[in-house]
């Protein structure tokens, strides 16, 4: 059975914006919750970029639903050993509802310290040794390691959970996928896209979960719907790795002058619809995945969250009452 979330978008809203959201998702019925973890926001428009872990201590406080993070770079901004810490803590202040999604990041957050930014395949490489060391931590023992990228010294966590969080590994490619199937325990992706997950599981991914997510845009009007989310996301339809090289919100800003309206349109779920919503987020399950995460656009929220309580969540909670 399919999980349904809701996603917080640290770009787009203040801390006290994302912590009013958290406790109407659940009121809202939505089962989980998951974050975005960035330095800057995609584009000025956006305008905002909390940093995550102190976002997740305070949804600690206000809700009892499990936090993801979609996703965390662990490799670059942040030390492995840091990163392992921080999600040690954060599982603990969940009492174990914290599961820590990871990726290799990109240039928008994490060059800088003005480190080079690095190709695809040592990002990989990265990413996997980033795991071993803090799979390593997560025991609680005093760990020395000495890699390829990392170099670890007598560190010891002590403040762990009774088990440690589950890694999701993200991926929007074949390798990335195999990876995530090798050292993951769950594999994170933004397209329905069957194969992909065939290929996890092939992989090594077996039966572990698969989480994926998609940004919507509910308005009574459509046109303003769709108006909004080409103002906030049109880095959204960036193709190829574009959006993993562009260094700044500028550059972002500059790319997305070629995204039409039109592009949004076809991409993006506007406006109040429900079949269109519905066909949208069951995509994901239809493509085998467990966990599927939706982000509202823009500032109707309540609105988003009174729709997909009464007309949205239900349905796709018990797919009898679609017919």
């Amino acid at each position: 059975m399919t999980t349904y979330g809701y996603f917080l978008s640290s770009e787009e809203f203040t801390p006290a914006e994302l912590l009013s959201q958290a406790r109407a998702a659940e009121q809202a019925g939505f089962e989980a919750l998951a974050i975005s973890d960035h330095f800057h926001p995609w584009n000025d428009e956006q305008g905002q970029s909390s940093f995550v872990w102190s976002m997740i201590g305070a949804l600690s406080q206000v809700t009892s639903l499990p936090v993801t993070t979609l996703v965390t770079c662990p490799s670059v901004r942040m030390h492995p050993a840091i990163n392992a810490q921080a999600a040690a803590t954060a599982a603990v202040l969940t009492e174990g509802r914290f599961r820590f999604g990871l990726g290799t990041g990109e240039a928008l957050n994490e060059h800088i310290l003005g480190d080079p930014w690095p190709e695809a395949s040592q990002r990989m490489e990265m990413l996997e040794e980033a795991v071993e060391v803090m799979r390593r931590l997560f025991t609680g023992e005093q760990t020395t390691h000495h890699g390829t990228h990392y170099t670890v010294q007598n560190a010891r966590i002590y403040t762990l959970p009774q088990d440690p969080p589950p890694l999701y590994v993200s991926g929007f490619g074949p390798q990335a996928a195999a990876l995530a199937g090798r050292i993951g325990d769950g594999f994170v992706t933004m397209t329905p896209d069957a194969d992909l997950v065939g290929q996890f599981r092939r992989a090594g991914g077996g039966q572990k979960p698969v989480i994926g997510g998609l940004k919507v845009c509910w308005g009574s009007d459509r046109a303003q719907a769709l108006k909004t989310a080409h103002r906030l996301w049109p880095n959204e339809q960036l193709p190829g790795e574009l959006p993993q090289i562009l260094p700044t919100p500028a550059h972002f800003e500059q790319a997305s002058r070629l995204v039409t309206e039109e592009m949004v349109a076809d991409a993006v779920v506007c406006g109040d619809d429900k079949d269109a919503h519905l066909r949208a987020v069951g995509e994901f399950a239809e493509a085998g995945f467990d966990e599927v995460y939706v982000n509202q656009i823009g500032p109707e929220q309540q609105g988003f969250f009174d729709f997909y309580r009464t007309d949205i969540l239900p349905r796709l909670q018990d797919p009898a009452r679609q017919e």
